[in-house]
């Protein structure tokens, strides 16, 4: 990597799951940073960590440690995003959140490279990375949307624990554990880790991903509803979502049916789509057992879609499952993917 002309990048979470694969995302991707400033919180400032070689010591995110940065990627969490972003912003970095703190903020641009790369535009210092979730759903969406319309769109989703962090993965490798070995546990992460119940994750499936709502759907399930509106530029579109949690570490997968514009299209015409668009990986052949499973996702950043079949009853009404590693694509690549548009559209120069 040559760092002499390059620009200089802050990663702020930089111990944790997410934060750890930006970092390598950025080495695997050879994105030009000239400087990389490891930034966490105090706990764990002074932490060494191995980046191509190099060995860098973790500091703490302070708003003086922004001086410089030209890109900052954050995945510490909403609370120190709502902080620290904006400080961030005021030395003259552009943040890249991979919280939902900024999510649905109208003047904040919330982007999937593949689908709404355009909106980068009009960024005001800070640019929001999507839900995980959703995130999958849109790329597998929008050749669709562009060249067939879109009329409605429900999803149910089977989640990987790494969504809910490192614990999360812990939590369900020792339940499954203690379960082989015919021994008692105590469930304290899953679904909500700051909830008063808590449920076996290991050999079960929980339909609860973060807090319940008033109208009766979780947060998880309101973000990929208004997130999905929010990047197609459809606000009145018709989308629902459940949500479910199950023992998987990593990788998400979806079932999800959309209903069209357009008449007279076929399942044929859907595959072969997608198997030209962007960042999709098209692994459809029902009769060789071939679909897209969240085991060999993994450490990939495209997002494989198959199943893909028309509906037996509505006639513009189709079925596709779709996968994709949820640290990647779902956060880190995402995020880094933004870094690389913001470059390739001229939006970014080091300092």
């Amino acid at each position: 990597m040559n760092q002499t002309d390059g620009l200089h990048v802050a990663v702020v979470g930089a111990t944790g799951a997410v934060g750890q694969q930006m970092i390598q995302t950025l080495v695997n991707r050879n994105f030009p940073f000239k400087k990389l400033t490891l930034l966490s919180s105090a706990r764990s400032a002074g932490k060494k960590v191995n980046v191509n070689g190099e060995e860098y010591t973790v500091q703490e995110a302070t708003p003086e440690g922004f001086e410089g940065v030209d890109i900052a990627l954050f995945s510490a969490g909403g609370g120190v995003s709502k902080q620290l972003a904006p400080e961030a912003v005021k030395r003259g970095a552009i943040v890249i959140d991979n919280t939902s703190a900024f999510r649905m903020d109208p003047e904040i641009p919330l982007v999937v490279p593949e689908v709404n790369e355009s909106d980068l535009h009009h960024h005001n210092g800070i640019i929001a990375n999507p839900n995980c979730s959703t995130i999958q759903m849109v790329v597998a969406l929008e050749p669709i949307r562009q060249k067939y319309g879109l009329k409605k769109v429900l999803v149910s989703t089977y989640q990987a624990v790494s969504g809910a962090g490192a614990v999360a993965i812990e939590e369900l490798r020792e339940q499954t554990n203690a379960i082989m070995n015919n021994e008692s546990f105590e469930p304290k992460i899953l679904p909500v880790r700051s909830d008063e119940k808590h449920y076996q994750i290991a050999f079960n499936a929980i339909p609860q991903i973060d807090k319940f709502q008033e109208n009766g759907f979780t947060f998880e399930e309101m973000k990929m509803i208004n997130e999905t509106k929010k990047i197609m530029h459809m606000p009145e579109l018709p989308v629902a979502a459940t949500c479910v949690r199950l023992p998987v570490e990593v990788g998400h997968s979806e079932s999800v049916y959309f209903e069209l514009e357009a008449e007279g299209v076929t399942a044929a015409e859907i595959k072969a789509l997608l198997n030209s668009s962007p960042g999709i990986v098209l692994q459809d052949e029902p009769d060789q057992q071939i679909y897209p499973m969240p085991a060999n996702c993994v450490g990939k950043n495209d997002v494989f879609v198959g199943r893909i079949r028309k509906d037996l009853d509505e006639e513009r009404g189709f079925h596709m499952w779709v996968v994709s590693d949820n640290l990647l694509k779902g956060a880190a690549w995402n995020s880094v993917q933004i870094a690389e548009s913001l470059l390739s559209l001229g939006l970014v120069k080091g300092k």
